[in-house]
């Protein structure tokens, strides 16, 4: 498959805050909002609610063994979550979607923006390659901007294009726990992700 964009660095700019009016209560919650704590999966700056039948894959970099990125597998739809640092007062995301959509345009492929659940997104069709065949695949960038942090979200699969399969990933992604911590970090810089010590059905795959 054709890269498609991972980083949130490259933007600069004081942006508003973009994200659904009522994630301060059905979620993306930050920790500090959360209530009576719930079984999830931690994975430092992420906490997952698990759900039976979904699949939990960390890309890790091969040179760095950094975890820069998780994947949610469910039912053939994927949901692939970044956490970066973002500002106290300003947001990331009308920034990075502009960045996305020029970088999939560069790479051969196309991107439209329109308003969605979380907000306005990307519907994208990106380059793959299966050995000798191009191809193209339809993904959906989403982004939050929360309290001085940045979720990410592509969503690829059925979930790309079945609303029925949509609902549920967009559960699974309204379900997420961002642990932001109180290191200072500098916006656009990516969270801390970790392998869980004791969860046996997460797998780890090099980028």
């Amino acid at each position: 498959m054709t890269d498609i964009p991972t980083s949130a660095e490259g933007f600069d700019g004081d942006y508003p805050k973009s994200a659904p009016h009522d994630r301060e209560v059905s979620g993306p919650l930050d920790d500090s909002e959360t209530g009576s704590v719930k079984p999830s999966v931690d994975l430092g700056s992420l906490r997952i609610d698990p759900k039976r039948g979904m699949q939990l894959r960390l890309e890790v970099e091969k040179t760095s063994q950094r975890v820069v990125a998780v994947t949610l597998e469910y039912e053939g739809s994927t949901l692939q979550i970044q956490p970066f640092a973002a500002p106290r007062s300003s947001g990331l995301w009308h920034g990075i979607r502009a960045q996305i959509m020029d970088q999939v345009t560069k790479q051969g492929g196309t991107a439209l923006e329109h308003d969605g659940p979380f907000g306005p997104e990307l519907q994208a069709n990106v380059p793959v390659q299966s050995g000798s065949s191009f191809g193209t695949r339809q993904v959906r960038f989403v982004g939050i901007d929360g309290p001085r942090w940045f979720l990410r979200g592509v969503i690829g699969g059925n979930a790309a294009t079945n609303l029925e399969a949509a609902e549920e990933i967009h559960h699974m992604l309204r379900s997420v726990v961002v642990v932001r911590g109180e290191v200072p970090m500098p916006p656009r810089e990516l969270l801390p992700l970790s392998v869980p010590t004791n969860n046996a059905a997460v797998a780890t795959e090099g980028v």
